[in-house]
């Protein structure tokens, strides 16, 4: 696989294969005509876009349905005929066929419920001609033998010519500018605790916080793990440091030894504000109670939601990260996957120390899609419910503060190397929203395609992951 390095602008995009099928539940199944509210190709701009290497979609031995697209690399240009093929591995094979539910429509917006029956020689789905881009998804539902079988293909059309529908404020960068000004007024107090459970003979581990911005109470605090490597006769250092950023949810961590000990200084960050090494309760019950929903805390208000906390405390978190002493003072990636990728594109893009980002399946991607009639990110801000209603109202207040948080405006003001990678089948941070975000780049870019991947990485994507952290570091050649 090339190499991408600063200043290149081409973009390159592995498909690789997976080695399960994603699954998916669902609440119901629908078909509704397929027509994807997306801009038209008129007002659509060309992006670089590069296939750089197309591997089969490997399907689970096991699998009793599977449903795909006609086209190995479930990628199509507008206009192109294209169907979903879905098909039952039984011996015998009923002869009446196989009965189905099925849905089939755009990206999140998929339509009724259908059902229908497959025979011996499978079935086959026509799509209707896209004239604007966009993805269509095809979700199956069978009963067989006792069992609920679920299986998920999406098809993208054009999705170099998917543009954002979230707006750029004239005063962003002013914003932004007045909040890490305000951070910078408060006293960082680091402070380490010892880990010795969690070092080894490579790598030493401590417990870190630091003070952050609050809200009305005054100062707040933000939880990580910071590893380490030893200093040895053959590893005498500096070292390269790795952000680790995390993926929505509450939750302990422990550190990234494994990247540690491959010679990268990390820091894992918590982002709730609570040490990251309590029980396992706690985090449960915060998860089902005060931090039940906490991407919707305060969004009315830019200056009070709940993000702006978070953004300021991961952006001190890579200030405390480049100052520790055993730093190269070069190289400083910051990684992530969903919410996770959210924060590192965020990051990235507001702190010029930062060399190099991994972004998988980022959240918080052009939210105002579902606005504008087209699909948005996670949290599915302004969503429609069944009979129409827009959700999160009242929106406008939300709609303008969300501007100031969404993925697509860090994306616009990214400079440095990034590597980004999902799946089509995903239905938390839809391939829609994603592509959004992507496509706004206009810094070096990568990205790593497994199609029917859902909101979860494959092996293959990971290690490419990491191979490309270890290139951007020089830690391999």
């Amino acid at each position: 696989m090339p190499k991408l390095i600063p200043g290149d602008r081409m973009t390159l995009i592995d498909l690789l294969p997976t080695q399960r099928l994603a699954r998916l539940a669902l609440l119901s199944l629908t078909l509704a005509q397929v027509g994807l509210n997306a801009q038209p190709l008129a007002a659509s701009k060309e992006v670089s876009f590069r296939i750089e290497a197309v591997l089969p979609v490997v399907v689970p031995a096991d699998a009793v349905l599977t449903v795909k697209p006609d086209r190995a690399d479930w990628t199509y240009p507008l206009r192109a005929a294209a169907s979903f093929r879905i098909a039952f591995d039984l011996k015998p094979y009923p002869a009446e066929g196989v009965p189905i539910t099925y849905r089939l429509g755009p990206d999140m917006r998929e339509g009724d419920e259908i059902e229908a029956r497959v025979p011996a020689e499978g079935l086959s789905l026509p799509v209707a001609a896209q004239t604007a881009p966009g993805f269509v998804r095809c979700i199956v539902r069978a009963r067989v033998d006792g069992r609920v079988l679920t299986a998920t293909a999406t098809a993208g059309f054009a999705p170099q010519l998917i543009r954002a529908t979230q707006t750029n404020p004239a005063d962003f960068d002013e914003f932004w500018n007045g909040q890490k000004a305000a951070l910078a007024k408060v006293p960082v107090d680091l402070q380490l605790v010892p880990a010795p459970e969690l070092s080894n003979s490579k790598v030493e581990v401590s417990y870190l916080s630091f003070q952050n911005v609050g809200n009305w109470a005054g100062h707040s605090r933000f939880y990580g793990v910071l590893a380490v490597p030893r200093v040895t006769a053959g590893n005498p250092g500096p070292f390269p440091a790795l952000l680790n950023v995390p993926g929505a949810g509450v939750r302990p961590y422990r550190g990234n030894v494994a990247m540690a000990e491959k010679g990268f200084i990390t820091l894992q960050m918590g982002i709730h504000g609570i040490p990251v090494n309590l029980a396992a309760e706690v985090y449960e019950q915060l998860s089902r109670g005060a931090l039940g929903d906490y991407a919707r805390y305060n969004l009315d208000n830019r200056d009070s939601y709940y993000y702006r906390r978070v953004y300021l405390g991961v952006l001190r978190a890579s200030e405390v990260l480049a100052a520790q002493a055993k730093w190269d003072g070069r190289t400083l990636i910051v990684s992530g996957g969903s919410q996770g990728g959210q924060l590192a594109i965020m990051a990235a893009a507001l702190n010029p120390k930062i060399t190099a980002l991994a972004a998988d399946f980022p959240a918080y991607s052009d939210v105002s899609g579902y606005w504008h009639g087209s699909t948005g990110g996670w949290p599915g801000l302004f969503r429609r419910s069944a009979d129409g209603q827009i959700g999160d109202a009242p929106a406008e207040p939300k709609l303008a503060a969300s501007r100031y948080y969404d993925s697509v405006n860090f994306a616009r003001r990214l400079k440095v190397p990034g590597h980004y990678s999902w799946g089509f089948n995903d239905m938390v941070t839809p391939p829609t929203s994603l592509h959004a975000v992507y496509n706004e780049i206009t810094a070096p870019k990568r990205l790593v395609i497994a199609p029917e991947m859902g909101h979860s990485s494959s092996i293959e994507q990971n290690k490419v992951r990491t191979d490309w952290i270890l290139q951007q570091a020089g830690l391999r050649k």
